[in-house]
């Protein structure tokens, strides 16, 4: 008998040491990870028929009252560390179709080589997606990146092709930590030639300090492919769920072409400053609040916004074709810019575990132009309670008058439902 208790408890020592026993393997990390996700995104549009980018989005082309399109994405995301190197890369391959096209695109959105030599420094190359300011929606100091898509503030995006390095620091005291980030940014041939003019290297830094609980950026930009620029940045929780941040940015001798309602150009050249003051809120129910108010300065006002609708109105209307260009060339650029105007209020209310639902994420987000009044609403469902499955559906709500920034739009509805696997 004690032959047998002896056995079961050394069979219950073996059983707990491999249920809890510590395996240090576990956490190291792994030589080669990837990882990534496929999405499939179906959308029903009703068009704005009467909206300025309707006319120029669909000129000669077939007249549609409503369009459905099916996205197909593979991202893949990699990392392999050798040494105190790092190779880490992201893809994504998109096959689109619709009514009137089929299209597909095969994007490298980073591919960079990092050395560490020591914990408080890193050196590397290559394309890099870097994310500058505290903006939600926007960020006026993200000098050195593409710009957010304020309907999906969370969607990575493409980089540039840079070198970059970062120093960090920490000197005590109310000082907690300072970080260094000088990059550069080179322009020319095939190598980032959306970034602007070619044949410039495009310096740029940012210096971080988190002095007393709060964070500062200081971000600088020197002239070349694109005007010099500067501004800064914060971050501070006023509570432990009550956070506010604000991003200031100053652009010298800015170039914007404004037209009049008659296709006359002229090009106006100055300073321009662009800001953006911000609050995030947390209840105790897990409501999360987000409210922003961003003021474009290299914008169109709602003067200047409404030339350039009744330009489109007139090259249509009278059938000239020399208009019709013109409207469609101002479109490609400053105009056609997503969120083109000068002043925005931004709000979303996100709901934790909504119903009473674990992994149901109800929200709803608000965009308007404060100076025209036109709004975009979009309700939004989002489940996350299957194992690597996001399911999300989105209706996109879009009002305005005649010459506004959201009633001139190509789109007046959207429904999109998507499905994202990750692995």
């Amino acid at each position: 008998m004690k032959r047998w208790l002896v056995l079961v408890f050394l069979a219950a020592n073996a059983w707990a040491a491999d249920e809890y026993g510590f395996d240090a393997s576990e956490f190291e990390k792994k030589p080669f990870e990837l990882g990534g996700y496929i999405q499939l995104k179906q959308e029903s549009l009703s068009l704005n028929r009467g909206g300025a980018f309707y006319q120029l989005g669909f000129y000669n082309e077939p007249q549609k009252e409503t369009l459905d399109r099916t996205t197909g994405t593979l991202q893949l995301a990699g990392k392999l560390r050798l040494g105190i190197g790092t190779f880490d890369f992201r893809t994504n391959s998109e096959l689109q179709r619709d009514q009137l096209a089929h299209d597909h695109d095969n994007s490298i959105f980073e591919a960079a080589y990092s050395i560490r030599p020591t914990p408080g420094f890193t050196l590397e190359a290559g394309k890099r997606a870097l994310k500058w300011g505290k903006g939600y929606a926007w960020n006026p100091i993200g000098f050195v990146e593409r710009p957010k898509d304020a309907n999906d503030p969370q969607l990575a995006r493409e980089g540039f092709v840079m070198a970059d390095a970062d120093w960090i620091f920490s000197p005590g005291g109310d000082l907690q930590t300072l970080a260094f980030t000088p990059v550069i940014l080179p322009v020319g041939g095939d190598v980032n030639s959306d970034f602007g003019a070619r044949n410039h290297l495009n310096p740029a830094a940012k210096l971080y300090l988190l002095y007393r609980d709060i964070d500062f950026d200081f971000a600088w930009m020197g002239r070349g492919s694109r005007p010099a620029r500067f501004g800064m940045d914060f971050s501070t929780n006023l509570s432990s769920n009550f956070e506010m941040h604000g991003e200031w940015a100053r652009i010298q001798r800015f170039t914007k072409p404004v037209t009049d309602s008659s296709g006359q150009v002229t090009t106006e050249i100055g300073n321009a400053t662009s800001y953006l003051l911000g609050l995030r809120y947390l209840t105790e129910s897990d409501t999360t609040y987000i409210a922003e108010y961003y003021h474009n300065g290299t914008g169109y006002s709602e003067q200047e916004a409404r030339q350039f609708y009744q330009l489109v109105d007139t090259a249509f209307t009278t059938g000239n074709s020399a208009l019709v260009q013109k409207a469609l060339s101002l479109s490609e650029g400053s105009y056609g810019r997503s969120n083109a105007g000068t002043d925005y209020l931004y709000f979303r209310a996100q709901q934790k575990d909504g119903l009473g639902i674990v992994y149901f994420q109800p929200s709803i987000t608000v965009m308007m132009n404060l100076q025209d009044h036109s709004y975009q609403l979009t309700p939004e469902l989002m489940y996350t309670g299957i194992s690597n499955l996001e399911l999300r559906a989105r209706l996109f709500l879009l009002q305005g008058d005649s010459g506004t920034d959201f009633g001139e739009k190509q789109v007046s509805r959207k429904v999109e439902l998507y499905a994202r696997y990750y692995f």
